[in-house]
């Protein structure tokens, strides 16, 4: 493989990476969520210039690796703000969506140097990249807009000792920390922003200290103790009430100390907080920023005393001395703990050898813990459980299936987990969960395969293992949820050419026309986004043409969103062209001019084009013809 097209794929996987990337935080608006989305848009550029394998001109591979950097900075920034502390970021939210405002420009600029007309693209993928270029033309003009709730509420809860219940319920939901393992994440993020601090946090170290303080206690008070919680979620929350002295909390995590000491300055902290922080290599006091004459740790035994006797006044149970939140693995890092791989190790026995009731809760702790974080997902899969798991696809108890097919889909998370999916023969068998398992574990089974189908080759496979009829079932009869799995997973198939006509021929086109003609169902941009794929086929074509589709998309073009306007023309677009004159004669009779020449002064600029197109070929028809 040359230089470009490998440069080629390795912009197809970033796109691929950050669309799996969580959804940022709101302290940010809308923005980073805004770039994330226009940055999938690009995906069909590069999975056709794949398919087309041609080396790339040097203008283009100049522009190509423009939009490498800007696309590696864009994904490493949204992860710094998935990971991060919110109570930080809401602090220095102008700096923040500053640098995502600089992506945008550094992604706009590569686009503005990529030849798009003299690469092998077809006509559809060219008009969506130009669309995108000009929406990221559009951002660099016109930063989000202050979020003036949430700046008035901040300046409250700074200043005031006990701000309004009301503010700070606000500013919880605002920067999600409406839980109590939001607070205990967020404990962890503050922490490590501490002791991976380079430079001097004198002048936001008090600040976020006190505002985090104050959500923690208000959500804490919020959140009573829930009968059926966790037992790791009621440890915690056997802290939760009464209020902890601000003396008795370690100024690096904010947690109660277990075993606190004294650093040279005199400031107390918890013994493994503050020795991570020393050995990290600061030489200050983290609180003051005094320099620290020596680095010896003295127990302070009077602190200790009287944090025992406050625990036993008001019955909360001191933290074991080695319970540090913390303590397993720097936040990030690949390893797991011993503890952890024990646990997986013993589970996978239990899948391997088990009773039926031992697979089933094994299958189900599996679920739990690939969902929690990245680095539990590389361990179970490295351990050996993905064959363990795709064995138990085929399991008669239902809720083995569910956990089974939903622990795939967590791990399929994982890039390098699809490849050991797929390889373990799962995919038969996670359409035969689709096809005939319980409506949790066919909603999962589409979301796994969509999960899989990021992979190019991966969507002939699942195409050729008969999953899209039973996609187009679920999006009959499931939930809203599963509704938008299974359109989700139809879309993302059917850019692959050989699965638009499996989908025509499943009988696709008469649900989707039901669903764009169901404005209460909310799958109108769904069925709109599918149609649009499909119309660029001949059989898809001709399905639609038979399903009396104008008056349908009449209706959106002129009440929909922009989106789906442009959407709706370009169905429009594609079945008149090449002479169908029937479907003209109906645009006409439903006086389609006006709407068109609204939507080509007011559309998005593909909006634009496709509404000049129909204009011009209305104008030829003869409607007594």
């Amino acid at each position: 493989m040359d230089d470009g097209l490998g440069l080629v794929s390795r912009l197809s996987e970033l796109v691929n990476e950050i669309s799996e990337l969580p959804e940022c935080g709101n302290v940010c608006n809308k923005m980073p969520g805004n770039l994330v989305r226009r940055i999938i848009l690009l995906r069909p550029m590069f999975e056709e210039l794949k398919d087309v394998n041609e080396e790339l001109s040097e203008e283009a591979a100049e522009g190509f690796e423009l939009l490498r950097i800007a696309l590696e900075s864009a994904m490493e920034h949204m992860r710094t703000v998935n990971d991060g502390s919110k109570v930080y970021q809401s602090l220095h939210r102008d700096s923040i969506a500053a640098e995502f405002h600089q992506i945008t420009e550094q992604v706009e600029e590569a686009l503005s140097k990529i030849p798009y007309k003299k690469l092998d693209l077809s006509e559809e993928v060219q008009e969506q990249i130009e669309l995108v270029h000009a929406q990221f033309r559009r951002a660099t003009a016109r930063p989000d807009s202050p979020d003036v709730q949430l700046e008035h509420d901040l300046a409250i809860a700074q200043r005031e000792r006990d701000p309004d219940p009301a503010i700070l319920k606000r500013l919880s939901e605002k920067l999600q920390l409406k839980t109590i393992e939001d607070l205990k994440k967020e404990s962890i993020a503050f922490h490590e922003l501490v002791i991976s601090s380079e430079g001097d946090p004198d002048d936001w170290f008090g600040k976020i200290s006190s505002l985090f303080r104050k959500l923690k206690d208000f959500v804490q008070v919020e959140n009573p103790e829930d009968a059926v919680a966790p037992k790791a979620d009621k440890e915690f929350l056997k802290h939760r009430s009464p209020v902890i002295p601000d003396d008795f909390r370690c100024p690096i995590s904010l947690e109660l100390m277990k075993d606190p000491v004294i650093v040279s300055t005199g400031q107390t902290y918890e013994r493994s907080c503050i020795q991570k922080w020393l050995d990290a290599g600061h030489k200050t006091c983290p609180k003051t920023q005094q320099t620290l004459l020596h680095t010896a740790l003295t127990p302070n035994y009077v602190l200790k005393s009287l944090i025992s006797l406050w625990c036993e006044s008001n019955g909360v149970e001191l933290p074991p001395k080695h319970q540090a939140a913390f303590k397993n693995r720097k936040l990030g890092s690949s390893t797991v703990s011993d503890c952890d791989q024990t646990t997986i190790a013993a589970l996978l026995e239990k899948l391997a050898n088990g009773n039926p009731e031992q697979q089933r809760a094994a299958a189900g702790e599996l679920r739990l813990l690939a969902k929690r974080n990245a680095d539990n997902r590389v361990c179970i899969a490295e351990a050996g459980a993905i064959p363990l798991l795709v064995e138990l696809l085929s399991f008669p108890d239902a809720r083995t299936q569910e956990h089974a097919v939903t622990a795939l889909l967590n791990l399929s998370i994982n890039d390098a987990n699809k490849g050991m999916i797929v390889n373990a023969g799962a995919i038969p068998d996670i359409v035969d969960v689709l096809k005939n398992g319980s409506m949790e574990a066919r909603e999962n089974a589409a979301a796994t395969l969509f999960s899989l189908s990021v992979v190019d080759e991966n969507k002939v496979a699942i195409g050729a293992a008969g999953a899209i009829p039973a996609l187009i079932n679920l999006l009959c009869e499931g939930s809203p949820r599963g509704k938008k799995d299974a359109a989700t997973a139809i879309f993302n198939l059917s850019i692959y050419q050989g699965n638009k006509a499996r989908a025509v021929r499943a009988g696709i086109v008469p649900p989707l026309m039901r669903l764009l003609k169901d404005a209460g169902c909310g799958m109108v941009d769904e069925a709109l986004a599918i149609l649009a794929v499909l119309a660029s086929h001949q059989e898809g074509k001709v399905a639609i043409g038979l399903a009396d589709p104008i008056p349908a998309l009449m209706e959106v073009i002129r009440t929909g969103s922009p989106r789906n306007r442009e959407n709706a023309a370009a169905v429009m677009w594609s079945l008149c062209t090449g002479g169908d004159l029937q479907q003209l004669r109906v645009a006409k009779e439903l006086a389609a001019e006006e709407a068109l020449k609204e939507l080509a002064e007011s559309g998005t600029d593909r909006a634009k084009r496709k509404a000049g197109s129909l204009l011009e070929l209305l104008q030829r028809v003869d409607p007594a013809a």
